[in-house]
C-alpha cells in the first residue's frame, strides 16, 4: 500500500460549532474549505470537520496534538476560554500530557516532549562505534 495523502475525518453534529473550536479556541490554520467541510493543518497531517455525524459517535477516537510548550499552550487556550478536562501531569511513560475535548466530545490530548525523553533522544549508537 502506497499512502499519498492522510487526514483525520471528523463528523459533527454541530458542523458550525466545531468548526470554530478548531479555527477560533485552538488556532489552527485552514488548509482548504468546501461546502460543508473544512480541512486544518494539523503539523504533518490534516483535520477534516465535515459532514454530519451522531453525538458521542466518536467516542472512542481520540486526537494526538504535539506541542512544544505546554504551559504557554494551556495558557493560550486559558485564555481562549478553554478549561482542559484533566490538567497537565507527567505520565508513567514519561510524556507532559493535558486533555481537551472538542464540542463533540472527540479527546485531544496535548503533548510536550521532555528533552530528555527516548521520543527525543538518538538511541542509535554513535557513528564509527
Amino acid at each position: 500500500m502506497e499512502v499519498l495523502s492522510s487526514r483525520v475525518l471528523l463528523r459533527s453534529h454541530d458542523l458550525a460549532k466545531t468548526t470554530a473550536f478548531y479555527a477560533d479556541v485552538l488556532g489552527l490554520a485552514i488548509y482548504r474549505t468546501f461546502p460543508g467541510g473544512t480541512v486544518f493543518f494539523l503539523g504533518q497531517g490534516f483535520l477534516e470537520v465535515s459532514g454530519q455525524g451522531e453525538p458521542d459517535a466518536g467516542g472512542n477516537a481520540g486526537i494526538w496534538l504535539q506541542v512544544r510548550n505546554l504551559a504557554a499552550t494551556l495558557a493560550e487556550l486559558a485564555a481562549r476560554g478553554l478549561t482542559p478536562d484533566r490538567p497537565a501531569r507527567r505520565e508513567p511513560w514519561g510524556l507532559d500530557e493535558a486533555w481537551i475535548s472538542d464540542p463533540d466530545g472527540t479527546r485531544i490530548v496535548l503533548v510536550e516532549i521532555p528533552a530528555d525523553h527516548p521520543l527525543r533522544t538518538d538511541v542509535r549508537p554513535p557513528s564509527g562505534a
